[in-house]
């Protein structure tokens, strides 16, 4: 059995993984035997949808590795049909208030935990045959919130203590140009930021998340007490290596 995103969480250790967003599962699966952490696929701004991300999540069971998806909104439905398809792990972009957050969450669990459709015939309860229990199901869920903006930085600390909430991603593109410097991310206002992240996290006990471009940054982010770390996405891994195949042939 895969070992979940959540029991990777919990263990507290660095985790690397990158965005799956090329909706194509032979560059997903070529991901996976890159021997990444964990894989994240993109449902907002990638190229496929939920016919894709069944071919991704089987990859990433195949590989034993944990499958996180990044739904279009936070709507119910929209929830509730990713983990149907057996996700275990449900990224939420743009939530800014503690109500968005705890009525987001609320769709990751089956009553009386939260509000998720019931229904036992579906991948993620193994068709019914026979199906996960309802607290079993619960539990290896991991819920986890982009902090894009100045209020979800604001509420930070709340949203953190959130029940159900595993971690505080960091968006940078969102998060600097929120802060008024965007991409500058050296930028004294986006370094307090990211520390504060990692404060709160750390005193809730949950998991700072964020996007690096490079894995130089991605190490550094390491270093500064985040855990749940993307580098990249199969897009930018493959025009990176294009590109630099290109200017070795041509100079």
């Amino acid at each position: 059995m895969t070992t979940t995103l959540k029991e990777k969480l919990v263990a507290g250790q660095p985790i690397f993984g990158t965005f799956l967003s090329l909706a194509n599962p032979f560059t997903a699966e070529i991901m996976a035997n890159a021997g990444f952490d964990w894989l994240f696929a993109d449902l907002e701004h990638g190229g496929g949808g939920e016919r894709e991300l069944i071919e991704h999540l089987l990859i990433g069971q195949a590989h034993n590795i944990p499958v996180a998806v990044r739904v279009e909104t936070p709507a119910r439905i929209r929830t509730g049909r990713v983990l149907d398809l057996g996700a275990e792990a449900v990224v939420f972009p743009r939530l800014d208030t503690l109500e968005q957050v705890e009525t987001a969450i609320a769709g990751l669990a089956y009553p009386p935990r939260g509000d998720r459709g019931v229904a036992s015939y579906n991948r993620s309860r193994g068709f019914g045959q026979p199906p996960r229990s309802f607290s079993e199901a619960n539990d290896r869920i991991a819920g986890i919130v982009q902090i894009e903006s100045l209020a979800a930085l604001a509420n930070a600390e709340k949203i953190a203590r959130t029940d159900g909430v595993d971690s505080l991603f960091v968006g940078p593109g969102d998060l600097t140009a929120a802060l008024g410097v965007p991409g500058q991310f050296d930028h004294p206002d986006y370094v307090q930021a990211l520390r504060t992240i990692v404060e709160t996290t750390t005193a809730a006990g949950i998991a700072a998340g964020i996007l690096a471009s490079t894995p130089e940054a991605a190490l550094k982010y390491a270093d500064d007490g985040f855990t749940l770390i993307a580098i990249g996405s199969d897009a930018t891994i493959l025009s990176a290596a294009a590109n630099d195949t290109v200017r070795r042939i041509k100079g």
